[in-house]
C-alpha cells in the first residue's frame, strides 16, 4: 500500500475556487475598510504611506501606498470594481492571482514613484485596480480560453470608458499616471503569468 504522503490531493472544483476567491476579495476589501478607519481615528497618520516622488526613503512605500486611502469616499469608489475584478482573477487560482497582483502593485507605484508631479502624495488601490481590468482583458486572449475571453469583453464593455477617463491626462483630480502604470502592468502580467501548454507528443499505440 502506497504511503499517504504519496497520494495525490483532488482537484479543486469550481465552487471550491469561486468561495475561496470570494473569501480572499471580501478580505481584502475589509482590511482596506480596517486601515481607513484606524487612519482617520489616528487623525490620517497612515497618509505618510503614500507615495512622494523621487525621494529615495519613498520607495519603501510601493507597496503599503496600494492599502492605504484618503478618506472613506476614496476607499468606497475602490471597493466594488477591486471585488468584481479581484474575484474573477482569483477564479483562475489563488497563487497565480497573488503572483499577479504582486506584480501590478510593485509595477505600479515605482512608476508612480518615477514620473508623478513633484510635492504629490499618491495612494490608494486603483492602481491595483486598472491592473486588473488589463490583466482581465487580455487574459483570455493569451490563455486562448474562450470563457475569459467573454468575461473580458464583458468587463471592457461596462468598465471601458471609466477606465479611458481614468488614464486621461486631461483628468486632474486622479492620478492617472498610477491608473496608467496599473493597466500597462496588468496587460503584462497576463503574458508574463499565463499558461503554459504541454508540448508533450502522445505515445504512438503499439502495432499489433
Amino acid at each position: 500500500m502506497a504511503a499517504s504522503s504519496d497520494r495525490i490531493a483532488p482537484a479543486w472544483s469550481t465552487g471550491d475556487r469561486a468561495k475561496a476567491a470570494a473569501k480572499l476579495m471580501l478580505g481584502w476589501v475589509a482590511f482596506l475598510w480596517i486601515l481607513e478607519v484606524v487612519d482617520v481615528s489616528s487623525g490620517h497618520s497612515l497618509d505618510t504611506y503614500g507615495i512622494e516622488p523621487r525621494r529615495p526613503g519613498e520607495l519603501l512605500d510601493v507597496v503599503p501606498a496600494s492599502f492605504i486611502h484618503f478618506g472613506f469616499g476614496h476607499v468606497a469608489s475602490n471597493s466594488v470594481p477591486l471585488l468584481v475584478f479581484g474575484f474573477l482573477a482569483a477564479l483562475g487560482g489563488i497563487r497565480r492571482f497573488a503572483a499577479v497582483a504582486a506584480l501590478i502593485i510593485v509595477v505600479d507605484g515605482l512608476g508612480v514613484w518615477l514620473v508623478s508631479p513633484a510635492g504629490s502624495n499618491t495612494a490608494g488601490a486603483s492602481g491595483l485596480v486598472f491592473g486588473l481590468f488589463g490583466y482581465l482583458l487580455v487574459r483570455g486572449f493569451v490563455d486562448r480560453r474562450v470563457l475569459d475571453i467573454g468575461a473580458g469583453l464583458v468587463i471592457g464593455a461596462i468598465w471601458g470608458s471609466s477606465i479611458l477617463l481614468g488614464i486621461s491626462p486631461a483628468n486632474t483630480s486622479v492620478s492617472w499616471q498610477g491608473h496608467l502604470f496599473g493597466l500597462a502592468a496588468g496587460v503584462a502580467a497576463a503574458f508574463v503569468f499565463r499558461r503554459r501548454r504541454s508540448t508533450a507528443t502522445p505515445a504512438r499505440p503499439l502495432m499489433p
